[in-house]
Formats: C-alpha cells, structure tokens, sequence
C-alpha cells in the first residue's frame, strides 16, 4: 500500500462523519549528526584536535533517521508503529512531540502531543507519590486535579500490590515498575495525541490488559494514540491501523492485520 498523501478512513471504523486531523506529517526528514570517524576509526586525541582546528565538517557521521515519511493521523485513531531495529519508530514520535528538529518536510499537530516511554524521565529520588504530584503537574493538571486522581493513579499502576512502594524512591523500583507508574500517570489525563513508546511492555498480562482498555477509553474521548511496540499481539489488540518503517522509509500503512500480516511475511515469521 502506498503511503497516506491525503486523510484517509481505516477499515475497522468507520465513523459517521469525517474526523478532524491530529496528527500531519509532510515529507519529513530527520537526519542525526555525530561527531567522531565516518567509520569508527581515530582516537580521542585526535577528535580534540579537531575540534580545536575548528573543523566541525571532519569526522561528522550523518544518521538519516527517517526518509521522507508523510501520514495523516485523526481524532478516534489508535495507529501501531512496527519496525526493526532502529527504523525511525521512535525518531518518528520524537519529531511528532517537537523533540527534535526536522531536517526537511513538516509536521503539524492539533495541541501538544505527550511522549512517554521506556525512558522518559521521572525523578529516581523522589518516591512515587511525589513523582504522581510533578507528573500530573507536568500535564498541565492542577494540584486538586492531582490530588483527585491520586488514589486511581496509585491503583492503575498496580505497584502497591505487593508492599507500599509508592513511599520508595523511585530507583528501588524495576523497570516494570517505573514503566507501570509512568503509563498509569500519563493515562490519569485525556490527551489529544498520546505516544507511547514500549511504556507496555512490562511483561505484566494485567497492566497490559488494563492499559488496552485506558487506550480505548481515550479512543471514545476524540483523542489519538500512537502505539511503538515489538509485541504484535499489543498493536492487534489496541491499533485499527499501522505504520511499518524500515531503514526511516515509510514501507506500508493500513489498517492492523493487513499490515502486520505483510511484516511478518517480510521477516519470515
């Protein structure tokens, strides 16, 4: 299938009426430039001395990320992004949320999207409780929203299960943990565009399932979800379409079996 130029209906839903765009990408571009040997070769020494030559062209290695990807996302979209390893999925979202600049091409947004992911930052001194305050905050929630939330957040997440974690700090936590608490903070608030980059997978069947459903809730709420994830069975159950990226190229976008069908095809599974 041919790459979305224009707003485009997937398969699953079909609403009544036409959706509003989220989410538009133009033939965006996004290249990374690392200083050090094009090919791995010289030595510390040696890039010094670059750099006090003033020679910033010399040994500069660019990354083109992603290559000339245009999609049109819209409201009530939950949109799976597939891909090897380093094809541009997060790089994608990056961009989308204004993270990192486009090198060419555009993309324009409805509201400021919200990034989580595996490493977004949350405070490893802080304990949870106060981590679930600035998170909120951080959202644009006021203190009373907070403080209104507070308690589901706690439970969503899950983490008190097994003992009061939410008093710990933040580097007494797993990885599924911390990656529970973030998603559970960021879902405590209906987003107009949402990305979650891996935030579910923290090999937790029940967060998963319950993540699922706060994904179809903000669905219904008019938002947009972008969902990053190598756990196919996730994109089937949360995504009504999908972008495949390989080498930053935007190789197919359709709805979620058609797609996922193909790339598993591609890799032989």
């Amino acid at each position: 299938m041919a790459v979305a130029e224009k707003p485009r209906e997937t398969q699953k839903q079909k609403p009544a009426g036409p959706r509003a765009p989220t989410v538009i990408a133009e033939d965006l571009h996004i290249v990374y430039r690392v200083n050090g040997p094009a090919r791995g070769k010289g030595s510390a020494t040696a890039a010094l001395s670059r750099m006090l030559r003033r020679s910033p062209d010399r040994g500069v290695r660019e990354v083109h990320a992603v290559r000339g990807v245009s999609f049109t996302a819209h409201h009530g979209e939950a949109i799976g992004l597939i891909g090897s390893n380093g094809s541009g999925k997060s790089t994608l979202l990056k961009a989308i949320a204004g993270l990192i600049p486009a090198e060419s091409g555009k993309v324009y947004s409805d509201g400021q999207p919200s990034l989580i992911g595996v490493n977004a930052a949350l405070m490893n001194d802080l304990t949870g409780e106060r981590n679930v305050i600035l998170g909120g905050l951080a959202m644009g929630m006021t203190r009373e929203q907070v403080r209104a939330r507070y308690q589901s957040i706690v439970d969503f997440s899950g983490i008190n299960e097994k003992g009061d974690f939410i008093t710990l700090p933040m580097r007494t936590y797993s990885s599924g943990m911390s990656a529970r608490l973030r998603f559970s903070i960021a879902a405590a608030k209906d987003h107009e565009v949402l990305m979650i980059d891996e935030a579910l997978a923290t090999g937790d069947p029940r967060f998963r399932k319950r993540s699922e459903r706060r994904i179809a809730e903000m669905r219904k709420k008019a938002g947009t979800v972008f969902l990053v994830s190598h756990n196919n069975r996730s994109i089937r159950a949360t995504c009504d379409r999908v972008l495949w990226l390989e080498h930053g190229e935007l190789r197919m976008d359709g709805p979620t079996d058609e797609v996922i069908e193909a790339y598993e095809e591609f890799n032989g599974k």
